[in-house]
């Protein structure tokens, strides 16, 4: 009974010893961690570390040597990182690599990882690289969720194409599309662009400009905010008022929409084309437009009109086709259809117009009218003889006629024939030469100004003198025939040569009076004329 008493004795003592010691080891264990990750979220895996230890009052556990993180897909290597488990982030230092299947891979010194967000924020020396395409930069936020890559303190994008800078920049790995802003610029081996904002895709290497940009290279540039440049072929795009310039800056390109390709050389223009050759002085605009900046072949349509400013008065032209040809030193226009010129000397309307800085000419066909002061000259063609200030002469063949307006009670002195020679001096016409069937009414003035009466001649050729606006001497040859008839025996019908016509109503005003319609009135009109100048000589 004492035995058994000792034995209960003995077993309490025991169970009391066991249970201070658990009580005692219990207190002794670390709090539980209280961790912030969602149920939904992956936690950060510790693959790999030479050596792990824990600091008193330190949340982060610290690893040490070959160190290996595994999150939803990527590895991430370190030589040392710091674990923060309670918020399930790490951050990395020193040889920091990031690897994303076989498509993406990250280089950097530093790297703080958020597995939550799945936000990788790596700084200093960092390199990302995606098959082609290689971003350098010192401050790289890479959102994986996103799979979208942005830096913040200047970066470099480079592929096999190009390499592009700018302040502030982002990567879509997926889409290989990358957005740039602040002082981008793109350098290829060819041309720079520098702009505001650019977009570039390394796939199909096209480059969206979507701010104030310049593309510059050997053969010129170009200025535009917004449109589309393909790097590889050297296509453009360009709207909202574009400029292209010559390498010398004395060629200009401008338009609302602009397609450009810098290897040809070759503009095409939709929306208010404004081409210009400085050098050479010539302007030409259109609704619609072309030019080769290579061969300087220029063409416009839609409300085209051509302005030559080389000589010491303008020439205003308008037709509903312009083209346009310059060499080293010479400079054609030839306008086609609905043709009208205005220059202060002289004024002129037909179907079809070549003007040639070679030599001054005006050729023109289809229905030709010239006016210069008073006086008017038509015929079935008319070839006009500039110098710099003024006209000097005009040709008139195959039928002609010129028409003088008295300026009173609708008297016209009239000549016409086979072929005409008109000569100007200082802008006014001092005499006129016809040769074949000659025809002339002229009005015969006293020194007093009073009309005598209506002189009429007839023969093979004739020449006449003219001084102050008035008929100064007038010669008849070969055969001959004249008749004068007094003023107050004169009948309306007379007064008018077979083949009188006066268009005045035609005549440009002004350089803005080029756009109207040269349609005659129903008794005046002719039977079309074949062209001089045809289809072909408007083909590219």
């Amino acid at each position: 009974m004492k035995r058994q008493g000792s034995f209960i004795q003995e077993s309490i003592l025991l169970l009391s010893v066991l249970f201070v010691i658990m009580a005692s080891a219990k207190a002794q264990q670390p709090p539980p961690v209280t961790s912030s990750v969602t149920p939904d979220v992956q936690i950060v895996e510790l693959r790999k570390a030479d050596l792990w230890s824990k600091r008193t009052g330190f949340d982060a556990e610290i690893l040490t040597g070959n160190v290996t993180f595994f999150h939803d897909g990527a590895f991430m290597y370190c030589d040392s990182a710091y674990l923060y488990q309670q918020t399930n982030t790490f951050e990395a230092f020193s040889n920091v690599r990031m690897e994303q299947g076989d498509t993406i891979f990250v280089y950097g010194d530093y790297l703080h990882y958020d597995g939550n967000t799945q936000l990788a924020q790596l700084r200093e020396n960092i390199r990302m690289e995606d098959r082609t395409v290689t971003l350098f930069t010192d401050s790289l936020d890479y959102d994986r969720s996103e799979n979208l890559g942005y830096y913040f303190e200047g970066g470099m994008l480079v592929d096999e194409e190009n390499e592009l800078t700018s302040f502030w920049g982002q990567y879509d790995p997926d889409t290989k599309q990358a957005l740039f802003s602040d002082s981008v610029k793109l350098v290829n081996e060819d041309y720079v662009i520098y702009a505001d904002t650019l977009k570039y895709n390394t796939e199909t290497k096209y480059a969206d400009i979507l701010g104030p940009s310049r593309i510059v290279s050997d053969s010129g540039y170009v200025h535009t905010s917004r449109g589309w440049y393909n790097t590889a072929t050297d296509d453009a795009r360009l709207l909202d008022r574009s400029e292209v310039y010559s390498n010398d800056g004395m060629k200009v390109l401008i338009g609302d929409t602009i397609l450009y390709n810098r290897q040809s050389g070759e503009g095409e223009v939709f929306g208010n084309m404004y081409l210009e050759d400085r050098e050479k002085k010539a302007i030409l605009q259109g609704n619609y437009g072309f030019y080769n900046e290579k061969t300087e072949y220029g063409l416009a349509t839609d409300s085209a009109f051509a302005i030559d400013y080389s000589q010491q008065e303008s020439m205003f032209v308008h037709g509903d086709t312009l083209v346009m040809l310059t060499d080293s030193t010479n400079r054609d226009i030839k306008a086609f259809y609905e043709v009208r010129f205005y220059r202060s000397d002289i004024q002129g309307v037909c179907d079809s117009l070549h003007y040639s800085s070679r030599d001054s000419m005006v050729y023109m066909v289809g229905d030709p009218v010239i006016w210069n002061d008073n006086n008017q000259i038509l015929g079935n063609q008319i070839d006009i003889y500039l110098n710099d200030s003024t006209i000097e002469k005009a040709i008139i063949k195959d039928y002609a006629l010129a028409v003088q307006d008295r300026m009173k009670e609708q008297q016209y002195n009239q000549l016409a024939g086979r072929d005409m020679t008109a000569l100007f001096r200082d802008g006014d016409l001092y005499h006129v030469l016809v040769e074949g069937n000659a025809e002339s009414l002229y009005y015969l003035v006293e020194k007093d100004s009073a009309i005598i009466g209506l002189n009429k001649t007839e023969s093979a050729y004739l020449s006449m003198d003219i001084k102050n606006k008035q008929i100064e001497r007038l010669k008849l040859w070969s055969s001959t025939r004249a008749v004068t008839t007094p003023l107050p025996q004169l009948n309306p019908e007379d007064a008018r040569l077979g083949s009188f016509i006066w268009l005045d109503y035609l005549r440009p005003a002004d350089p803005g009076d080029i756009f109207r319609s040269n349609e005659r009135h129903s008794s005046e009109a002719t039977e079309p004329r074949q062209r001089r100048f045809q289809r072909e000589d408007v083909t590219l």
